[in-house]
């Protein structure tokens, strides 16, 4: 079966009715945890795109809390590329670069507070100079102001 182009796909929702578009959308939905989740930030989250950061802020910090710092390496690494995926799925649901900067800069600020030595990694160095090159980067396409605070908050973690 050949996949049809989002322009393809667009032109054929243009054209059903509500209804149909509906059952679409709940059909989607059924078939990967990844879709409901999208559906669940469009409908009832999009509006108030601060007070999701904020719970999504909160969620790695819980992650962070249960991280066992004590453990081998290995499975704080794992751990917190766990908490960067999560990260990086709630980032992709906003689409917004405010959202990614703050959540970004939320991460690194939690990582560098958690007492993990991630400075004997090369992993997790690495992982961290990635996330702060992000962060420069949607800093670029954002408003002054916001750049300003931003870049503050990006100064005290580098």
């Amino acid at each position: 079966m050949k996949t049809a182009t989002i322009h393809e796909i667009k032109q054929e929702l243009l054209a059903n009715k509500e209804r149909v578009l509906v059952e679409l959308c709940l059909r989607l939905a059924k078939f990967k945890k990844e879709n409901k989740e999208l559906l669940t930030y469009l409908l009832f989250e999009a509006h108030n795109e601060e007070g999701y950061i904020t719970e999504v802020k909160e969620l790695i910090t819980q992650e962070f809390e249960l991280l066992d710092t004590k453990a081998n390496i290995y499975f704080t690494k794992k751990s917190i590329r766990k908490i960067l995926r999560i990260a990086a799925k709630h980032i992709r649901y906003t689409g917004s670069k405010q959202a990614e900067v703050a959540i970004l800069i939320h991460f690194l600020a939690t990582l560098k507070n958690s007492g993990i030595s991630y400075q004997r990694s090369n992993t997790l160095i690495n992982m961290y100079a990635l996330q702060i090159k992000k962060i420069k980067a949607a800093l670029a396409g954002m408003h002054e102001d916001l750049q300003y605070d931003y870049t503050l908050a990006l100064a005290a973690l580098v």
